[in-house]
């Protein structure tokens, strides 16, 4: 069962300047950076805010690290903006298999390791009304990463 809204991932050309936008007017901070070799991005999360069933809910703001990226294709064709919304659940396999089950088409057979080491997959756009969804799993709860919570240099 879906239970919040994980994330809203925004995708960006400049990661650091944008961190410094929704810093200097929104007052977000970074909560976690990494970045995803697999994926080929570069990203910050921006920790919004605790969510009741103990995870929270962030702004993932995305910079590709190579142009063959999804989200570099997804930029040269779209530009800034949001890219995907991502909704939590305790159990990534269980839901994405019935949702697979309704006709969505499901992007990944197993799911892959996300942000924070959650396991995610995502939902074809064409079955959602044009919208990439993800289905996010969280490694742990809200409590997220190590003190610093950061794992990749910013």
């Amino acid at each position: 069962m879906l239970t919040r809204i994980d994330h809203i991932g925004i995708a960006c050309f400049d990661l650091d300047k944008t961190v410094e936008f929704y810093r200097a007017t929104y007052g977000f901070e970074v909560y976690h950076s990494e970045t995803n070799e697999e994926q080929g991005v570069r990203e910050a999360m921006l920790k919004i805010n605790e969510t009741s069933d103990g995870g929270a809910s962030y702004l993932q703001l995305l910079e590709p690290t190579r142009e063959d990226s999804a989200v570099g294709k997804w930029l040269a064709k779209n530009g800034e903006g949001v890219h995907h919304i991502a909704f939590g659940t305790a159990d990534v396999d269980g839901d994405a298999a019935a949702i697979r089950d309704k006709g969505v088409r499901v992007l990944y057979d197993e799911p892959r390791t996300g942000s924070m080491g959650s396991r995610i997959t995502f939902l074809h756009p064409k079955d959602c009304h044009g919208v990439l969804t993800e289905l996010v799993t969280s490694a742990t709860p809200s409590s997220g990463p190590s003190a610093d919570h950061s794992s990749a240099e910013h």
